[in-house]
């Protein structure tokens, strides 16, 4: 008979499981563990901290270039939009309006001149068509397809062809004396000045507002890199305090170059964006007002030309709503007042003899012109139609002489301010450029310098 040996009842326990992954999990937090103490261990020496520190110097020397670089690429690349894309766009757009109210005009005119049109008139009003269309296309393949630009360009690229057909149908009975001519060139008018140059106007208010956001996109100042820059000087200076309180000495050359290179940097960074926000804040404060108050002047030039024709080929045919004037007259009359008070405008913005000088001569031209319309007015009040008709679009002493000098002295008003513009915008530019790749090009010398520094004290220790 076997007997259990003495001392007791043995206990037979049931082994517990074993995960899977413990086998894995014990030589990872066994490494990591020895990392952490590892370094640890490294931090408690002087050589240790040395590299630890010129570690972290070199990587904060480095952030700060890329931070800039790409912060400044951001400004630069605004200024550069300012240039090259936005404020040609709503040039352009300013442009697309002046040709179409332009053609308007022209149009107006070339009726009034009889069954046979003169030659100059209607070449004047093809090119102004033609331009039109051109600057259209130009447009179309510069904005985006779901933008309110885009869908103003269709707009007109639909209406375009439906107000040369009532121009081509107004002449065509024009040339046999039919009265329904005149019909077709008022509906042709209404057509231009209800839908087509509103959405025109709406072109051009949507690309100005995209030259706008341009500019102030690349006016912000550019915070981070400033404030990474700081940081950086900081952190160099306190790391050359350190050297000098542990060994007496004055200067680490890396060190001083590391220092040099970051304060070349955030200088360059300051004052280049300093300049570039202020050439481009008076290309937007100067030029770019300027030029929207001489575009609106040159409209309502344009417009009071049209209905000042229009006056004579309507007859008295359309009236204001309570019946008490002729509509065109009126019409006049309000795009007169409103040219009057741009014009004024536009002077107070001009600030040189170069921009005043031509707003001056519009002025005196817009009193000449009223002066005029009134004679010419009076004149076909009193049953003088042929009389009125040549103090129209006559070749002596005629509104149309004095609407030819207002226009072109608004053209060359507008072709000052543009190059003031153009010239004020690209020195912003011109200020930012090659401070992303220096800034970049400055931070890896300057890092390479921290290294450099610090491995000069490291090898007092060796």
């Amino acid at each position: 008979m076997t007997h259990p040996p003495s001392g007791g009842t043995q206990t037979l326990r049931t082994p517990e499981p074993v995960s899977a992954h413990a086998g894995m999990d014990a030589p990872r937090s066994t490494t990591w563990a020895a990392q952490t103490e590892r370094l640890r261990a490294v931090a408690t020496t002087e050589p240790g901290r040395l590299q630890i520190i010129g570690a972290v110097l070199a990587l904060l020397v480095v952030a700060f270039g890329a931070v800039t670089t790409l912060e400044i690429s951001s400004r630069a690349s605004s200024a550069d939009d300012v240039v090259s894309r936005s404020q040609p766009l709503s040039a352009d757009a300013a442009d697309i309006y002046r040709f179409l109210a332009d053609a308007d005009t022209t149009a107006a005119s070339g009726f009034l001149a009889g069954a046979q049109e003169p030659e100059a008139v209607h070449e004047q009003y093809r090119k102004d068509i033609e331009e039109a269309a051109r600057l259209l296309v130009k447009a179309s393949g510069s904005t985006d397809s779901d933008s309110a630009s885009s869908r103003e360009i269709a707009t007109l690229n639909k209406l375009l062809p439906v107000y040369t057909g009532l121009i081509e149908r107004a002449r065509a009975n024009n040339r046999q004396g039919l009265p329904l001519g005149g019909a077709y060139l008022r509906y042709a008018n209404q057509k231009m000045t209800g839908e087509m140059l509103p959405a025109a106007e709406r072109l051009y208010a949507a690309e100005t507002g995209r030259l706008e956001t341009d500019s102030a996109d690349a006016r912000q100042w550019p915070l981070l890199s400033l404030g990474a820059g700081i940081l950086v000087l900081g952190a160099l200076g306190w790391m050359q305090r350190r050297t000098y309180r542990r060994t007496n000495r004055v200067l680490n050359h890396g060190l001083l170059a590391a220092t040099a290179a970051a304060s070349v940097v955030v200088l360059w960074l300051a004052v280049g964006h300093a300049v570039a926000r202020t050439e481009l804040r008076s290309a937007m404060a100067h030029g770019q007002a300027s030029l929207d108050v001489l575009n609106d002047a040159r409209i309502n030039s344009l417009k009071a030309r049209a209905n000042e024709n229009l006056t004579l080929v309507a007859r008295g045919a359309e009236l204001t709503p309570d019946g008490s004037a002729d509509q065109y007259e009126a019409d006049y009359s309000t795009e007169m007042k409103a040219l009057k008070a741009r014009l004024e405008k536009a002077d107070r913005f001009a600030d040189d003899d170069s921009g005043n000088a031509p707003v001056l001569d519009a002025t005196k031209g817009v009193a000449e012109w009223q002066t005029r319309h009134r004679e010419a007015r009076a004149t076909d009040d009193r049953g003088d139609y042929d009389g009125a008709l040549e103090q129209i679009i006559g070749t002596e002493g005629s509104t149309g002489q004095s609407f030819q000098r207002v226009d072109a002295a608004l053209e060359k008003a507008l072709a000052h301010e543009q190059g003031e513009f153009t010239a004020a915008a690209k020195d912003g530019r011109g200020a930012l450029r090659g401070l992303p790749t220096g800034a970049a090009a400055l931070a890896v010398l300057g890092a390479a310098a921290v290294i450099v520094g610090v491995n000069r004290r490291l090898s007092e220790y060796r």
